[in-house]
């Protein structure tokens, strides 16, 4: 008996098998007991930290180039939310699952790029839905605005909203949305520009879906800012201070310096950057931080230090190394 009872032991104490990625975990919703209030918490609470999530097989092949993870860093930066992660994943429901509950859980605003069209590909709705415990809801007010805003494409000449058809049932996936009917709807289907029929779903109180055309990205995200505002740590929205320094000097030969300026500053809220620039006679030093104050004030020194200018733009002092300049 004693025997048995060990082995048991030894069998309950092994870890469980890691489930993230198999397609057992996502073929059933996530029954989370606790997801109104968790929800409710994140959906109210200030933004401190951002988190970013690009889906599309396309990106990670090549065929597209990704510019609406950097138009969402600059976003955040000149809000003064410091942007902590941003993740490129494909179309797959079990990375989509994995990654929206671990930045969903990691950061207080998290936004995600891509997959919400109308072919079988586009799976970020059904995804999220199952990462939460959610089912997918034909939401009405988008379908209205989808029929009342949308041109016809000119390939489907015979296309009748009252009238089912393939077309028809692949514009429906667009606004098929992951709700959870036990939480106000209004809080979780956004209409933020009236040019536009496309919603922004926002799941667990702090995911917010995306579509990933960079044109309807960028107007959504404006959009968004006014509801976002209120819940920075800095109200009237000023964001984050970037200085920005020229030096013709080599960066092993300012390291010392910045390793110090660093020790001194960065406990005062002040991160000091350094970047070179292949093929250029110039490298970049930064100063980024929230005290302009205290920045303006270590100005001068960080210029006399590095032998460098004070600059707007990266090349803005590449002129002066110009010959045919002079």
């Amino acid at each position: 008996m004693f025997v048995r009872l060990n082995q048991l032991s030894r069998h309950l104490s092994r870890p469980l098998p890691n489930y993230a990625h198999s397609s057992e975990a996502t073929s059933r919703p996530l029954i989370r007991t606790s997801i109104m209030a968790t929800a409710e918490e994140k959906r109210k609470r200030m933004i401190h930290t951002a988190g970013c999530i690009i889906i599309g097989d396309e990106v990670l092949g090549g065929k597209t180039v990704d510019t609406n993870s950097a138009y969402l860093a600059k976003f955040c930066f000149n809000l003064g939310m410091n942007l902590k992660r941003i993740e490129v994943i494909g179309d797959d429901e079990g990375e989509i699952v994995e990654a929206a509950r671990r930045m969903s859980d990691n950061y207080d605003f998290v936004v995600t790029s891509g997959g919400i069209g109308p072919t079988h590909d586009d799976i970020t709705y059904q995804s999220i839905a199952n990462a939460f415990g959610l089912k997918l809801v034909e939401h009405k007010d988008s379908l209205q605005r989808m029929i009342k805003l949308s041109e016809p494409h000119p390939s489907q000449p015979n296309f009748k909203w009252d009238e089912p058809s393939p077309v028809l049932e692949a514009k429906k996936r667009m606004i098929r949305l992951p709700i959870d009917t036990s939480r106000e709807e209004r809080d979780q289907v956004l209409f933020v520009d009236e040019s536009l029929w496309v919603p922004i779903s926002v799941v667990n109180g702090n995911i917010h879906i995306l579509p990933g055309v960079p044109r309807l990205f960028e107007k959504l995200l404006e959009g968004l800012k006014p509801k976002l505002v209120p819940r920075l740590t800095d109200p009237e929205g000023k964001g984050i201070y970037r200085m920005l320094f020229s030096t013709p000097m080599a960066e092993s030969a300012v390291a010392t310096y910045l390793m110090e300026l660093a020790a001194e500053v960065e406990p005062k809220g002040i991160k000091v950057g350094s970047y070179p620039r292949w093929g250029k006679k110039r490298n970049s030093i930064t100063l980024v931080g929230r005290n302009k104050e205290l920045m303006e004030q270590i100005a001068p020194e960080v210029t006399k230090n590095v032998q460098g200018v004070r600059v707007e733009r990266e090349d803005e002092a590449d002129e002066s190394d110009d010959p045919d300049k002079t």
